[in-house]
């Protein structure tokens, strides 16, 4: 799960959708229904009805059914009486209306399912009662890096290998036709039953066991009752709880067959942590992070998102060090052998903006074209680093890549 960062304004510019020219018209109804700007793009009248008996079919595509959603929620409803309400305000309000919102993709939010109840033998951290974390705000680890001892390290080596476990249980159950809500159900019960707890429930009110990040979202996707579909793309993000610390990784999945600009965005993203990775070792800076990353994004014609950033890890969510995805970034300091970090690069296939949803929590690309992400949590050694999280030989075998 991503920390927050900082980013600086760029402006988007289209092309007609019939001839590629500089574009100044928009499609009226495109515009009703809030479909993306660049789909919409027009440069004369007679552009724009040269390709209205394709571009028409756009509108009904976008058009979301309410008797859809209705049988969705009814066929995944977990309990009889469970009640199905689009998230508002950083999960603290629902509402039974989707919110109006000028969607920069064609994608959008669905009802989300009640919170999923944790065992009482399961230690808690110490915001899942109320959503307000009380000791990671105000610790010395906010500015200070932990070297962690031989014991904690070996905690954390337990807790991230449950997270990668629970993680591949998520993978194994992508397919078209399978709701977000069914991955957060099957995050949440593995996590339970290997004995942690998935730490973004009710982490500042965050209201599901873990993110999926679906096409145009960058991060911090919340389940839902949408169903997946052939050609998307989604990011399952995974934090666990286990015995005082905390183990945090991503994937992202195709689902069903995906186009060809999406396997490559993919494996950009994947290919930017591995050479991430690769360069941590003790005495390297944090900012070289972003060097390394933003070199080969940019070199594969994508860009990077610059408004969340990787972050230290432990017995806290989120600490000391940040870690910048991006060039000529400003993350001070440098590794040393004990520390645990996640590097987790967000990359756009479009420009590198985001912009907020309505919850408070989704984070989608500006001009709605796609992102995709990759996470680990790493720990610096005396002579290099061990991915504290990476695959295991059981691992479903889901990108064609690693098999070349």
């Amino acid at each position: 799960m991503a920390g927050g960062s900082e980013a600086a304004a760029e402006t988007s510019t289209f092309s007609c959708v019939q001839c590629g020219k500089p574009a100044h018209l928009q499609c009226p109804k495109c515009v009703q229904l809030k479909l993306p700007r660049e789909a919409a793009a027009f440069c004369t009248q007679d552009c724009f009805k040269e390709s209205w008996s394709s571009h028409k079919s756009v509108h009904s595509k976008a058009r979301l059914s309410s008797a859809e959603i209705v049988a969705t929620i009814g066929k995944n409803a977990s309990l009889e009486n469970d009640i199905w309400l689009y998230c508002l305000k950083k999960g603290q309000s629902r509402s039974a209306k989707l919110p109006l919102f000028d969607w920069t993709g064609t994608l959008r939010p669905y009802p989300i399912s009640s919170k999923r109840p944790v065992p009482a033998h399961i230690d808690l951290p110490d915001w899942a009662l109320d959503g307000i974390p009380k000791v990671e705000p105000n610790s010395d680890l906010q500015h200070n890096v932990e070297i962690k001892t031989a014991e904690k390290v070996e905690r954390m080596r337990e807790t991230c290998r449950i997270a990668r476990e629970v993680l591949d249980a998520a993978a194994r159950i992508i397919r078209p036709g399978i709701t977000t809500d069914e991955i957060d159900r099957v995050v949440h019960e593995a996590t339970i039953a290997a004995g942690g707890y998935p730490s973004p429930l009710n982490y500042h009110f965050f209201p599901k066991s873990c993110c999926t990040s679906v096409n145009e979202v960058i991060c911090h996707g919340i389940p839902d009752a949408r169903k997946l579909e052939n050609g998307d793309i989604v990011n399952v993000d995974v934090t666990v709880y286990y015995k005082g610390f905390h183990g945090d990784l991503n994937e992202t999945y195709f689902v069903g067959n995906v186009d060809e600009e999406s396997r490559k965005l993919i494996q950009c993203t994947y290919e930017c942590l591995e050479k991430a990775i690769s360069i941590v070792k003790p005495g390297v800076r944090y900012r070289e992070i972003g060097e390394v990353i933003n070199r080969h994004a940019s070199m594969s014609g994508f860009s990077v998102v610059k408004s969340y950033c990787g972050h230290g890890i432990g017995e806290l969510f989120h600490c000391a060090p940040n870690i910048p995805h991006y060039a000529r970034n400003k993350a001070v300091g440098v590794m040393k052998a004990g520390q645990t970090f996640t590097i987790e690069p967000m990359i756009n296939a479009g420009v590198w903006r985001d912009r907020m949803w309505p919850d408070g929590w989704t984070a989608v690309t500006s001009d709605g074209k796609r992102s995709a992400q990759f996470e680990h949590t790493l720990l610096v050694t005396e002579t290099g680093v061990e991915v504290l999280t990476g695959r295991l030989p059981s691992s479903p075998n889901v990108f064609p890549w690693l098999n070349a």
